[in-house]
């Protein structure tokens, strides 16, 4: 069984590349399209609701480990504190997750945030100047946080 934590900047392709392992079999878990779900249509969303979704996220992820899934989490785990918490969650059940790094240069994600239109929780309006935080705030994973594995994007 495997758990991939898919990591990269709003963006990036994170949500494409997890529905491609979704296509492999494993079970999809997205925060943008749980947030959608709720109502939240900016981001970033407030603090209380962003654990509320991450808790939502955990139940489901362990629940899916418990039945043997393989599980893609998309999320932007921006941080390692972030990548950090979800490795803790799924230590306590003896699992190991992999970290997906997708990375695109800044120029195409610059593009691809300009072209949003708010349309889905795939398509979240991301203003210029919220993009650039986003990018300069971007912790990238590190050899020493376990198993990464780089995905290039363009």
């Amino acid at each position: 069984m495997t758990v991939v934590l898919v990591c990269g900047v709003a963006g990036a392709g994170k949500s494409t590349h997890a529905r491609g392992l979704e296509a492999d079999g494993f079970a999809r878990l997205s925060f943008d399209e749980v947030a959608w779900d709720a109502g939240f249509r900016d981001h970033p969303l407030p603090d209380e609701a962003a654990r509320s979704i991450h808790e939502r996220l955990r139940v489901r992820m362990l629940e899916l480990v418990a039945d043997g899934r393989d599980v893609v989490v998309d999320t932007s785990f921006w941080s390692r504190a972030s990548r950090d918490r979800y490795r803790a969650w799924l230590a306590e059940v003896g699992v190991v997750p992999v970290v997906h790094h997708v990375v695109a240069p800044r120029e195409v994600v610059l593009a691809r945030l300009a072209a949003r239109g708010g349309t889905g929780p795939h398509d979240v309006v991301v203003p210029p100047a919220l993009a650039d935080r986003y990018l300069a705030g971007f912790e990238p994973p590190t050899p020493d946080e376990g198993p990464v594995v780089p995905v290039p994007t363009a």
